[in-house]
């Protein structure tokens, strides 16, 4: 036994080891396509405009020290080893670290929060609060009570989004346009411009179209375009250095950043924005996180994709120090260093590494805008989940295609790299500056270490970025406007969407219906029950939702057993599916009426609808089974109310019931395929069907009441579902301000008509569902 164990331990390791190679092969088609094209375009912009060669080295030294320091210390060691270690279960990004900091401090942005939230595996995972009389203490306090704090940090994480967003707008198009700008050495000079736009837009075009595919298989079919890149620069760049000059190693010394802002003064610090583009795509090592692991993506940087960027600048600095007379700018770019006799193989393995890189970004954008929706902060967009193994690689069609377009926009509105290196550089030092800030906050909040810690980290990384920053935003009119124009943009349309969803729910809340109400209503409104369960959705965690009043009203008849469904968004990666539903049941055992939480995280595939049928009556079973039928007043203990200003006489006492795997096994309920010989079959078949039989065994440990009301509620499920969904137009009551009716009555009603229904919505079938429309006056 002990050999086989230690078999099976090895096995294990083996195949961990396995994937975590795997997944840094696919790491380098994705994550660092952008980071390793960089070296087309970083030289060229620098010395475009503000700075000139001059007969000495200490330009070209100065700014192969910079790109040296500035890669070592913002990829390498501020993300690879610090920022990477602030996950959120998994997952990274702008959002993710709010998200970590909404758990920790308890200023979490959506409106349907529960007590039951916090006892989920994945939300209290290394939370603990900071000692008492500690500063960390006290900006939590201050962070929870203050309500001017809370909105700062949102729209500091709303604006790191908004950014992402722009970069993914930025980014494949500057990379592109960079690569096809080779075509120029081997074409006539007046005719080379109106050759680049129309071959980057196909580029562009195509690179959009293959995003559907999903990024595990772009991932393994991009991955060696780039290791291709990555030993072709490193290549070319070890040979320009022996060529041309063997001395250049001695620029890696930090004295020659002095000489370079010392000589060059303003036309140096101008410069820096052009230096700080060969760190575009170090953002993407966290946002893509969760498609990958922490350790795949830090062996992909530090054994490969680092030491051959290294050696790609410092080739390409070696041959323009030993070449002062440039006849062009545009020669002074990446292809005039590539010997003559490659340089056509080596355009091909640029574009193509290209379209690598604008990939990372494109990912993280998806994965950014999918957090921003799942948390009530961007209308609501087609998931499609691309992986069945790995649960954060995911495709948005409706971005996908607006991407597209504002891409091949500012492509051929541009038509250089200059304006378009202007405009992406802004935009990531601002991510980068917002990340800082947000780290500096999870440093004392959530990992708990001294504050000095975390004013050395802002200290130091916040001044280097600020640097880069104000040389970026200096450039504003050159180009740097647009990343500006597209952050407003869309944090008016996620401000906008946040404000309206936040009021819809408070209107729901302050009109609910009381608990009595419903339970008092049949002998007055001469209510009917017909047969069937009767599902309604709605947005509350207790209450009856006024819409449900509004139906019973005109409509005076419900089903057998009513369920009233809420299915909400937590903030954490992923909810186990023994933790998903929260049961409830609302009145006394004979009305036959149930609250059900189903609760997702943001990165949570939502189940299909029959699927999520038969998980959910067996939930509701395995409640029943295991003591719900008893009527309470009170709350269990480890049962989880709703809303605490819930002022509903009937309390609700509701329980963590696992998903259908689970329940079906230990409620006695057991579902059947459609034919199958339940007498005959001893064990529970789990079957993604239509049509499922339930069945409920004898049991000596089921009282006559418990079994009773099974078997009510299974009869209701074999007599079908109908679905109950609520239709809510949303209006600015009579004399709100001129500014809250353009931003309700326009503004989110345009945008709530032109989004995604809700997922359940989606998912329902059409035959069996019925929306009650309702006019909200917020």
């Amino acid at each position: 036994m002990e050999i086989e164990s230690g078999v099976n331990h090895n096995q294990i390791k083996k195949d961990s080891w396995k994937t975590v190679f795997t997944l840094a092969y696919q790491s380098l088609g994705v994550v660092y396509g952008d980071l390793s094209t960089s070296p087309l375009y970083v030289f060229k912009n620098t010395f475009a405009e503000d700075i000139e060669h001059s007969e000495t080295n200490e330009e070209i030294f100065g700014v192969l020290s910079f790109i040296f320091w500035t890669l070592t210390l913002i990829p390498l060691l501020k993300y690879v080893f610090i920022v990477l270690r602030a996950d959120d279960n998994g997952e990274g990004g702008t959002f993710a670290l709010y998200s970590l900091l909404c758990r920790h401090a308890k200023v979490n942005s959506l409106p349907s929060f529960q007590s039951a939230d916090e006892d989920l595996s994945s939300y209290k995972k290394d939370i603990r609060s900071p000692a008492p009389s500690t500063f960390g203490a006290r900006l939590k306090s201050s962070l929870e009570k203050y309500r001017v704090l809370q909105r700062f940090l949102l729209v500091l994480a709303l604006l790191g989004a908004c950014m992402v967003i722009g970069d993914g707008i930025l980014t494949p198009a500057i990379s592109v346009f960079s690569a096809v700008s080779g075509v120029e050495l081997a074409t006539a000079k007046e005719h080379h411009k109106y050759i680049e736009v129309p071959v980057a837009c196909m580029v562009l075009i195509g690179l959009f179209a293959l995003q559907h595919y999903g990024t595990h298989r772009v991932g393994f079919l991009f991955a060696p375009v780039v290791i291709t890149w990555l030993f072709c620069i490193s290549a070319i760049g070890i040979y320009n250095i022996f060529h041309w000059n063997p001395h250049v190693y001695q620029a890696l010394s930090p004295y020659y950043m002095y000489k370079f802002l010392k000589k060059t003064q303003r036309g140096g610090w101008m410069s820096l924005g052009g230096i700080l583009l060969c760190i575009t795509g170090s953002e993407a090592m966290f946002a893509d996180l969760g498609h990958f692991s922490q350790l795949s993506i830090q062996i992909a940087f530090t054994s490969i994709v680092y030491p051959s960027l290294i050696l790609a600048y410092m080739g390409q600095a070696a041959y323009l120090s030993q070449h002062h007379v440039i006849e062009d700018d545009y020669r002074i770019g990446f292809y005039v260093s590539v010997p003559e006799k490659l340089r056509w193989p080596v355009l091909v393995i640029a574009i193509m590494a290209a379209v690598v890189g604008s990939q990372a970004i494109i990912t993280g954008t998806f994965s950014i805008i999918n957090q921003c929706s799942a948390l009530g902060c961007f209308p609501r967009v087609k998931i499609v989940h691309t992986s069945s193994k790995i649960h954060g690689q995911i495709y948005i069609p409706e971005i996908n295609w607006i991407l597209m377009l504002l891409c091949l926009a500012v492509t051929i509105g541009f038509r250089d790299t200059k304006r378009l290196g202007n405009a992406s550089g802004l935009a990531v030092i601002t991510v980068m500056l917002v990340t800082t800030c947000l780290m500096s906050l999870v440093i004392v909040l959530c990992w708990h270490k001294n504050v000095l810690l975390a004013i050395s980290f802002v200290l130091f990384f916040g001044s280097l970025e600020a640097l880069y920053f104000s040389a970026s935003l200096i450039k504003f009119l050159e180009g740097a406007w647009v990343p500006v124009a597209l952050s407003l943009f869309f944090m008016a349309v996620m401000s906008v969407w946040h404000y309206g969803t936040l009021k819809k729910y408070e209107f729901d809340v302050q009109n609910k219906v009381p608990v009595d109400w419903l339970l008092g209503a049949g002998p007055t409104l001469g209510l009917v029950r017909v047969r069937g369960i009767g599902l309604i959705h709605t947005e509350l965690v207790s209450g009856i939702p006024a819409i449900f009043s509004h139906f019973v009203a005109n409509l005076p008849a419900f089903h057998q057993v009513l369920v009233f469904l809420c299915v909400k968004s937590v903030p954490i990666p992923h909810v186990r599916n023994e933790e998903r539903f929260l049961v409830g049941r609302i009145g006394p055992r004979a009305h036959r009426i149930y609250r059900c939480v189903v609760r997702y995280g943001y990165r949570d595939n939502h189940k299909d609808d029959f699927e999520f049928e038969d998980e959910l009556v067996c939930s509701i079973a395995e409640y029943i089974r295991t003591g719900g039928g008893e009527e309470e007043t009170g709350s269990r203990n480890g049962a989880a109310g709703g809303d605490e200003d819930d002022d509903d006489n009937h309390k609700e006492d509701m329980v963590v019931v696992g998903s259908a795997t689970s329940a079906s096994n230990s409620s006695g309920v057991r579902l059947y395929e459609e034919g199958d010989d339940a007498a005959g079959t001893s064990s529970a078949v789990i079957k993604t069907r239509k049509k499922v039989r339930f069945v409920i065994p004898e049991s000596p440990r089921m009282d006559r009441s418990t079994r009773e009301e099974l078997r009510e509620v299974m009869e209701a499920r074999e007599c079908g579902m109908a679905y109950i969904l609520g239709h809510s137009y949303v209006r600015a009551k009579g004399g709100s301000s001129f500014i809250k009716k353009v931003v309700v009555n326009f503004g989110y009603d345009f945008l709530r008509r032109n989004c995604r229904d809700p997922t359940y919505a989606l998912g329902s079938p059409h035959a069996s569902t019925l929306e009650v429309g309702m006019v909200y006056h917020v």
